[in-house]
């Protein structure tokens, strides 16, 4: 979304994005500012991954770098290069914590992944260089607020069901109860005058009784817009599905001056 909308508004003179994990964030910030030294570290760890010949034998170089990247005291370099590499052949490209704050997403069984995607970095990295980058709670944010400025929220998504929780994004859990708190953030920014978009799975799709972000966000607008997943357990369950777009404005004209990704 940042960048789509950095290259759709040339206009936009300042961007803020901040996230609650801070290796992301630290990858964002040596894409921005390093992306070369990046760029010869990710370009290793390719070589080093698809000359390491079997699936098996990807699988265990991956296990390794999996393990260096939890245990090890690492550069910022070397955070944002495994974490990029660790996205590239995870499961599905998930980044998942345990309580312990472990990243322990799977091997992905990939054929020929590209990891070093040289262009893109740098691409990136002057998109970023407009970027003011963050790392804390979404509450934070509102200080940054000046004059007319744009939030759009992608938090956690809320399970769809019992079955699904699959949140644990960082080892801080988003459960219901933080739902309410950012729905309670954005209902302030809103009354401030900042527009907001907020992204979330539509639990009512799964199920008609569950009135839960309907009845939160009752005073915005509500869109239901369709999504494909890729990314279940269970592949009957995988597919098209509809996800929530919630607005405090009815249509959106014009590019904002300043935008947050929360």
């Amino acid at each position: 979304m940042l960048f789509f909308m950095l290259q759709k508004y040339p206009n936009i003179k300042k961007a803020i994005i901040n996230d609650i994990n801070s290796h992301l964030i630290k990858t964002y910030t040596i894409i921005r500012d390093n992306p070369y030294s990046l760029i010869d570290l990710l370009s290793d760890l390719q070589e080093k991954f698809r000359s390491s010949g079997s699936i098996e034998a990807q699988k265990e170089f991956f296990i390794n770098v999996r393990s260096r990247f939890n245990s090890e005291v690492l550069t910022d370099i070397e955070i944002a290069a495994y974490m990029i590499f660790l996205n590239r052949t995870c499961f599905n490209g998930l980044y998942r914590e345990n309580s312990k704050g472990c990243f322990n997403v799977p091997f992905g069984r990939y054929s020929n992944p590209t990891i070093c995607d040289e262009s893109l970095l740098i691409a990136d990295s002057e998109l970023l260089q407009k970027v003011e980058i963050l790392n804390g709670d979404f509450s934070h944010t509102g200080e940054y607020v000046d004059g007319y400025t744009f939030f759009y929220f992608d938090p956690p998504y809320r399970p769809l069901d019992a079955t699904s929780s699959f949140n644990s994004y960082v080892k801080e859990s988003f459960d219901d109860s933080e739902q309410i708190r950012l729905k309670e953030f954005y209902s302030s920014l809103s009354a401030d005058g900042c527009r907001e978009i907020l992204s979330n799975s539509d639990c009512k799709g799964r199920n008609a009784d569950d009135n839960f972000f309907d009845e939160l966000y009752q005073d915005f607008f509500i869109e239901r817009v369709y999504a494909k997943r890729n990314i279940n357990a269970n592949p009957a369950k995988r597919g098209i599905l509809t996800e929530l777009l919630i607005r405090n404005y009815e249509c959106f004209q014009g590019a904002p001056q300043s935008l947050f990704k929360i």
